[in-house]
């Protein structure tokens, strides 16, 4: 077992969150307080997206499942239904969707956060990433800053999800080996400052990994996924027994117009702050896949559904923004359509134009075709 210096053990430990660890975790947790524990529940239903690099892919594992196998199979004999979510497909494995990206470092994987998280909407992401960005040398002395808006990514766009970090492994990489333990003693103090405000960001230890548990410089053989997926199991279970993890919210679908064959679009399918919400052709896009999660907003890639400025008056344009709990992200069904209820006017598509692009606005609720809006639920992710 590694041997850390009674600091960064303490830090580890804290962050490890409540509940204890595995044999695959190297610093040994406190126990939950009873309070904390949910006595005798079932074990969660899980919705579950890997997401990183090549690691998470499978690279170095002879079937390409990586750690994702032995987990689901931890998982399900551990009583858990689960689905694994993402838009790849890798491996032999009966459910083999994940999120990992071959290559990729911190910044690239923030890139397409909002999107993926908006379209599957996990309740745990299992978040392994850095190691090309050390291996690569790559702007070293932020890699933990991006690290930590990466975390805060993924918890503003699934607020209801748990996120598990793991740390960087071991690697025979002289330029990683270098970069790796200042870059992972970091990760405590990332994942405490997100605990402190409230979010369900959890620190797993992936030190059990040895080089004898490599397939490669970087990738571990199935011995060391089989680790990773121990260390990640100890995390969901300790997660669950805090009451961190609830049931898989629905994951949207599409937002029809009544003016026929429209949708609810975000324009150009890009999650920038004040991209404008229009109407376009009925595509399937991740642009048009809305969620109505509990909290009255409309979400999209990541985003909500937003009335400019705060505005309240007719014609105030509709965009997507940082979810922040305003009024003017609030809508509420009301007469076939949503009202925004501080203003009490309408999502309405001025003109009643069927013109692909066109923006929304706020206008005064009347009943028209162009305040009409149905959802189609999706059922299952493709």
């Amino acid at each position: 077992m590694k041997k850390y210096s009674a600091p960064l053990a303490a830090a580890l430990t804290a962050a490890l969150g409540v509940g204890g660890t595995s044999s695959a975790v190297a610093v040994t947790g406190t126990e939950p307080p009873p309070s904390a524990v949910r006595a005798a529940a079932a074990p969660a239903a899980l919705r579950l997206m890997p997401l990183g690099d090549s690691i998470t892919w499978g690279v170095g594992s002879p079937s390409g499942n990586g750690y994702r196998s032995f987990l689901w199979n931890q998982l399900t004999a551990g009583g858990h239904a689960l689905d694994l979510v993402g838009s790849g497909r890798g491996g032999t494995m009966s459910d083999p969707d994940n999120e990992g990206h071959s290559g990729w470092r911190i910044d690239q994987i923030a890139g397409i956060a909002d999107s993926v998280l908006a379209r599957y909407r996990p309740n745990v992401v299992t978040l392994e990433i850095g190691t090309n960005d050390l291996n690569g040398n790559y702007q070293i002395p932020t890699a933990p800053d991006r690290l930590r808006a990466l975390i805060d990514r993924i918890t503003r766009a699934a607020p209801d999800a748990t996120v598990l970090v793991g740390t960087v492994i071991v690697s025979t990489s002289a330029t990683e080996e270098a970069n790796r333990p200042a870059f992972n003693a970091k990760l405590p103090g990332i994942v405490q400052a997100a605990q402190a405000a409230g979010k369900h960001v959890r620190l797993v230890d992936m030190s059990a990994l040895t080089r004898a548990d490599l397939a490669d410089s970087l990738h571990p053989n199935d011995n060391g996924y089989r680790k990773m997926a121990d260390a990640f199991n100890a995390g969901v279970q300790a997660a669950d027994a805090a009451g961190w993890i609830k049931s898989p919210v629905s994951v949207g679908g599409q937002v029809r117009s009544g003016i026929a064959g429209k949708c609810l679009d975000v324009n150009g399918g890009d999650s920038a702050n004040g991209t404008a919400a229009d109407i376009r052709s009925c595509n399937g896009s991740d642009a048009q896949l809305w969620s109505a999660p509990p909290d009255g907003t409309l979400r999209a890639l990541g985003k909500c559904l937003d009335a400019t400025g705060r505005s309240t008056a007719n014609g105030t344009k509709i965009g997507i923004w940082d979810c922040n709990g305003g009024a003017n992200q609030q809508w509420q069904a009301y007469s076939g359509g949503y009202r925004n209820p501080v203003s009490g006017r309408c999502l309405d598509v001025p003109g009643s134009s069927a013109t692909d692009g066109t923006q929304l606005v706020l206008w005064d609720c009347n009943g028209g075709a162009n305040q009409q809006w149905t959802t189609l639920p999706v059922t299952s992710a493709p």
